[in-house]
Parts: C-alpha cells; sequence; structure tokens
C-alpha cells in the first residue's frame, strides 16, 4: 500500500492538501510498519487545486494524508482511485501507522472543509 503525506517542510503534516507541493511518500513493510520510500516536489501548477487533467505524480498513491482537505479535494482524489485521510497533530509516519492499525478511517463529509475553488 502506497501512502502520500502532506508535508511542506518534511517533518509535518501540513494543511491545505490542495495547494500543497510537497509529500512525505510511504510503504507498509512486511510488518505493516510504515517505511519512507521517497519525497515528491510539486510544481505550482501540479498542485491538485491548479492541476487540469492528464497523469498526475500522485496517481497511483492509495492514501494520502493530510492535515486538512477540502471536499472538492476529496473527490477530487476518488476518482484518482486515491483515499484521503485526515490527519491534525500527529506526524507523518504516526498517521500512516495509524491508518496501517485501523485508527484513522478515510475522511467524511464532517471532517472536509468546505470547498473553495
Amino acid at each position: 500500500m502506497k501512502f502520500a503525506v502532506t508535508s511542506q517542510d518534511y517533518l509535518t503534516i501540513t494543511a491545505h492538501a490542495g495547494k500543497t507541493t510537497r509529500f512525505l511518500l510511504f510503504e507498509a513493510d512486511a510488518n505493516g510498519k510504515p517505511v519512507e520510500t521517497g519525497r515528491l516536489d510539486l510544481d505550482d501548477e501540479q498542485t491538485i487545486h491548479s492541476f487540469r487533467g492528464g497523469r498526475h505524480p500522485l496517481d497511483g498513491v492509495d492514501v494520502l494524508i493530510a492535515r486538512s482537505a477540502g471536499q472538492c479535494f476529496v473527490d477530487r482524489m476518488k476518482e484518482r482511485g486515491v483515499v484521503t485521510v485526515v490527519a491534525p497533530g500527529l506526524l507523518p509516519r504516526d498517521a500512516v501507522a495509524a491508518y496501517l492499525s485501523g485508527l484513522l478511517k478515510p475522511a467524511s463529509r464532517a471532517e472536509a472543509c468546505d470547498c473553495h475553488d
């Protein structure tokens, strides 16, 4: 399972998922523990807020974790086959571990912010 975690500073989970340009990438190891596999640094035109069509660098990720995400972002990622999870107050590796253990669930309409396109 592949994860992308919004992280403008590559240390914490950051908000405004649709405008995020930096992501930490994780996969689960054979024991179900998160392992950082890379980092993704997008151009401003590649943010989900600005992106319009075609293949995207986040395609192929199974789960995207952010501190906050608008409903439009959640819907756009769902169209790409990516589950969005809102995880305020956790560190990136801890959020992935919490999802893998079933403690974090996909974002609901109540957790997603209003769309501001």
